[in-house]
Order: C-alpha cells, then structure tokens, then sequence
C-alpha cells in the first residue's frame, strides 16, 4: 500500500513558506483553484465564492494559524506582467498585502522567476511593482494611499472617546496615538482587546472608508524604542491576530496620513518598528490623491513543501469556525 499522497482522492498543494520580518506568508505555487480569465479582483470572487474550502484547508488548523497569510499566485490578465496574486487569511480575502508582497517576491526570486529581479504585480487593488535588492531585501511601490477622514473619535466601552484616521493603504485602517498599553509583545494581548473593542466602535457609529468599506485593520503608533527609528506599531488585523511585521498596508496608510499633515517630506526616508522591533522603510512618492508609497524589508525562506489533501479527512477543508 503507497503512501496516502498515492491513494485516489489525495490532492497535493506545493507551497513555500516564508517570514517578512516575522510575519508568516504561504505562496501556493501548484495545485491552487482554477479561477478563470480577468482581473485579479472578478478571480478573488470566484475564489471566495467557488473556492473558499481551499483557502481553510490552506491557512487555517491543522495546516496553519490565525497569523499566515497565503497568496495564491496565478496567470496575469496581462502577459505583460510578472504574475497576478490573490491574498487570503484565517478568514477570508485581503485587498493588497505589503508583507506578504515581499514574501511573493523573494519566493519568485527562489523559484527563478526574476531574470531581472523585478516584478510587476496584478492584485485584486491594482498594479504593485517591485525589486529584489542587492542586498536581499524587497522594495516595492504599493497601490495610492491616502487619508479620508482626520481626527474621528468613537466612544468605545471600557476606553471612553478614542481619536484617528481613517486612510487606505490597500486595505482600510484606523490609525490612532493612543496607546494603552507599551506597544511591546507582553502587552499583545491587551492591546488585541482594545483593538477589537475598537473596531467594533466603528462598526456600531458606521464608520467606513470609501463606499461603505468596512475597516477591518487598527493600527496603534508610538514612538520608536531605537533612536534611528521614528515610530512603532501594534496593527490588528483581519481574523483576530495581530501583525508580526510593521504591516506594509499600514505602514502606507500611515505615510499617507503623515505627509498629509506635513510630518514627513515627499521622498524622506520613514523607518516604522512592529511589534518585534523588526523594521520597514517608507518613502512617499507623489500621486493624484495621497501619496504611492514605496516600502522596503526582508523576507526569509522557511519551507519548501506539499500539503496533502486526503478525501477521508474530516478536517481536510481546516477547522470550522
């Protein structure tokens, strides 16, 4: 008798793990869902629609965690470009993602799909271009960011009035300064709470981005612990769990808001700490509305591997929520 991968009704997933300054990433690169022609974003809905038992069967328990994020890569709309990506967490579908853009990247360049280093890639928000460095770290122009609304105060239970932005980055954040705890992992837990509390002030005073958008990310700033820093940040995100990295959409959001308020020049290198002190450059670059920021860090290979499908597990599809 071969092993279960040989039985009929095993279907096998190649996928290479990575880390973007701490942060998780898991790029299917066989064995992902046929999603069809078009865009990057009609693709996403046929994947959530059609497909959302691969994404559970991806990311989530017994083969992930609340924290990996997965991109699927896929044939462009465009043979012009290098690939398109679709990314996806614990519990459901993301517009763009900065850490996971990097983690694609450099797994690209293991794959040898970079013979220039560069790469320009179709996601569900539009065209992101990036580079891998001389110095293995990945540099990439996000989608536009900006600011929509400065200073909103929600009242939030337990917190009393809590004051921010909102601002695009690829995804929709509220970005404040208050912090109520030190921005350090022993206060993770906490600060999930208060940033779950907030969200869901938001939710009850109908707050949104852009054409009724739910915000779905908070992000806490404070200032840096190392001097040639400007600033750290505790980002919730979708799902539950918080970033490990800096968080690459809410490093862009929270550029754009900075050089809206004349914090931070047009072309100023801007250096953000997350959680675990790893670090992203930020430098905006001008655009119609807001900022295209331009935001650099490291990823990190963790595994080269296949995740076996079995048709006789109960748990094939992940762990129900």
């Amino acid at each position: 008798m071969g092993p279960p991968a040989d039985r009929p009704g095993t279907r096998r997933v190649r996928v290479i793990d990575s880390h973007t300054e701490g942060e998780p990433t898991r790029v299917v690169v066989e064995g992902g869902p046929a999603l069809g022609d078009g865009s990057m974003a009609a693709r996403r809905d046929r994947f959530r629609t059609q497909h959302d038992d691969f994404r559970r069967a991806v990311v989530t328990e017994p083969r992930g965690n609340d924290t990996l994020v997965g991109a699927l890569l896929l044939p462009p709309a465009d043979p012009a470009h290098t690939t398109g990506l679709i990314f996806f967490n614990n519990v459901g579908y993301l517009g763009m993602c900065g850490h996971g853009t990097i983690g694609a990247v450099t797994t690209l360049d293991y794959l040898g799909r970079l013979p220039a280093r560069r790469a320009s890639l179709e996601t569900p928000v539009g065209l992101v271009d990036a580079e891998m460095r001389d110095d293995g770290r990945v540099s990439f122009r996000n989608v536009p960011s900006y600011r929509t609304r400065k200073d909103v105060a929600v009242d939030v239970p337990d917190y009393g009035s809590v004051r921010g932005d909102i601002a695009w980055g690829g995804n929709w954040f509220f970005l404040t300064d208050r912090a109520p705890f030190d921005l350090t992992r022993r206060h993770a837990r906490e600060l999930t709470e208060f940033s779950e509390a907030v969200l869901a002030a938001l939710a009850r005073a109908g707050v949104t981005g852009d054409d009724a958008a739910p915000i779905e990310h908070v992000e806490i700033s404070g200032p840096a612990e190392r001097s040639e820093n400007q600033a750290r940040n505790f980002v919730l995100c979708p799902g539950g769990a918080y970033d490990r990295s800096p968080c690459g959409t809410g490093t862009s959001a929270k550029l754009a808001a900075l050089v809206a308020d004349g914090q931070v020049a047009l072309g100023e290198v801007w250096r953000q700490e997350g959680i675990l002190g790893t670090v992203f450059e930020a430098v905006a670059e001008p655009a119609p509305r807001g900022i295209v920021p331009r935001i650099t860090g490291a990823a990190y290979l963790t595994a080269d591997s296949e995740l076996l499908l079995d048709v006789r597990d109960p748990l094939r599809d992940g762990v129900p929520a």
